[in-house]
């Protein structure tokens, strides 16, 4: 649009936006490895050396041997073949390579930007805070996946939460970044934006429940719709004695926890659907081209993201159909960044 003046050259603007797409594929890759069983398959970390996979069948084995060590392979994956063994090292092995091609692609012209000045303070601040959060997330991966190669033959569900909504703050910060070298605002003030602020608040919280069921994997307790095996209420909810917190925390051993998540996941959808379609009809005539065509976005995308959800839930047969697992993961994240860029999209302040 003609009002938009950009401070930052092509090249910058269309490296961030690369680095943006990527750290979605990162977090789409991370979906799935977790749908896939995969997390668990590489038991060390290794910087350097973990970026070469093995390279013969000597390796093969020994790298077999150390997952034969774990509790998942022990107690879920104990007639895994060297063969079966290869796929989830795939998937693991490429969600790990994936984040380090991140940081290469985002080191090296990040250092060549810095050195001809064509990156100010301004911008090296919120490459920081999107550096600072990924260091955070993959500590928190790491972490994550200890915690599945003692005992239990799954990560902890809190664990892998926290992982990834740090995923989620590193592409909101990627999102702002972006909003603003792409300069994303309005000529106008628009006064409704309180109704886009509870939209995202409602989404984010959201986001917290989607990673809780991936961990407790709740999806599989309730495969049916719009019932929840024939009641709209899991009776497991309805009795007293079951909230409590050791409930929340043996959510392998009870089905109250699972049942918690689903039943707010499902209620939140909806919740969040009428939100939105609120939000169009308020503010589909007040607010400009720009922000008008994000807005129409985001009511495509919640449509599409409920839709998949159900498919992906009539669809469980003892496990997630990895297609509807992974588009209702992808086309979730993609409504919630469509939000912030909405967001961004209605200030009209200096950026």
């Amino acid at each position: 649009m003609k009002y938009k003046t950009y401070k930052y050259s092509k090249t910058i603007r269309i490296w961030l936006l690369i680095g943006l797409i990527m750290l979605v594929g990162q977090v789409i890759l991370g979906g799935i490895t977790r749908l896939t069983g995969s997390g668990l398959s590489i038991t060390k970390w290794d910087v350097i050396t973990g970026v070469v996979p093995p390279l013969n069948e000597t390796e093969w084995v020994q790298e077999f041997e150390l997952y034969k060590e774990t509790p998942q392979f022990h107690k879920i994956n104990s007639t895994f073949t060297i063969q079966e063994f290869k796929f989830i090292y795939f998937w693991e092995y490429f969600h790990r390579l994936w984040v380090r091609a991140l940081g290469f692609i985002f080191l090296i012209p990040f250092l060549f930007f810095v050195f001809t000045k064509k990156i100010d303070s301004y911008l090296m601040k919120r490459l920081g805070l999107v550096v600072f959060l990924t260091i955070l997330t993959a500590s928190a991966g790491w972490i994550m996946v200890k915690s599945g190669l003692v005992d239990r033959p799954w990560v902890n569900a809190y664990k892998l939460t926290i992982h990834f909504i740090l995923a989620v703050l590193v592409i909101a910060a990627m999102v702002k970044t972006v909003a603003d070298v792409y300069v994303f605002k309005s000529l106008k003030k628009i006064k409704s934006k309180r109704i886009v602020v509870g939209v995202l608040l409602l989404t984010f919280f959201q986001l917290i429940i989607a990673g809780l069921i991936s961990g407790m994997r709740a999806g599989l307790y309730y495969p049916s719709w719009p019932s929840m095996n024939g009641e709209f209420i899991p009776s497991v909810l309805l009795d007293l004695k079951h909230w409590n917190w050791g409930n929340m925390i043996n959510y392998d051993s009870y089905l109250f926890a699972p049942a918690l998540m689903q039943f707010t996941h499902r209620m939140l959808a909806y919740i969040i659907v009428v939100c939105v379609l609120y939000m169009f009809f308020k503010m589909q005539k007040k607010v400009e081209r720009t922000s008008k065509k994000w807005l129409n976005l985001t009511v495509i995308l919640v449509l599409v993201q409920v839709t998949l959800g159900i498919l992906t839930v009539i669809n469980v047969k003892g496990k997630i159909p990895l297609f509807y697992g992974v588009s209702h993961q992808l086309v979730g994240l993609l409504f919630f960044m469509s939000l912030l860029f909405f967001y961004f999209s209605l200030r009209n302040k200096r950026i």
